[in-house]
């Protein structure tokens, strides 16, 4: 098995990513998604991120 991890600042792209990577692999056992959130001064900085376990 193999894996291979996304890492984006923003859901659409970590999205667009994904697909690119499911378009060329079939062989997908699993995918798990996470969602980190942090302040920054008075912004709020979001990190989406995603592990793809593929044979």
């Amino acid at each position: 098995m193999k894996v291979k991890v996304f890492d984006e600042s923003h859901e659409k792209d970590l999205e667009d990513k994904i697909n690119e990577f499911l378009e060329e692999h079939d062989d997908i056992v699993d995918i798990k998604y996470q969602v980190s959130i942090a302040m920054f001064s008075e912004e709020q900085i979001y990190c989406f991120s995603a592990l793809i376990i593929y044979k």
